[in-house]
């Protein structure tokens, strides 16, 4: 077998095991500063009730911790 195909096998297994977050935007970006509302846009939430599922890493937990006040966490999977 070819070395892509082994990589593609082994990155769909890899992708199918990890972990993920649903969160949903709860605050309103209005009045806080710019870098929270791009990083609300950068998990994927613009309005106040989406749920976004999102991969359980270290860079989505630590956006989700700098706006901790405007979303929550509704299941972790």
């Amino acid at each position: 077998m070819s070395l892509s195909r082994l990589a593609r096998r082994n990155r769909v297994t890899i992708m199918a095991a990890t972990k993920t977050i649903k969160v949903q935007q709860t605050g309103s970006p209005q009045r806080r500063h710019h870098t929270q509302r791009e990083t609300l846009i950068g998990l994927g939430l613009n309005k106040i009730g989406r749920v976004k599922e999102l991969p359980d890493t270290p860079a989505t937990r630590g956006m989700i911790l700098k706006v901790h006040h405007l979303v929550r966490v509704v299941d972790e999977k």
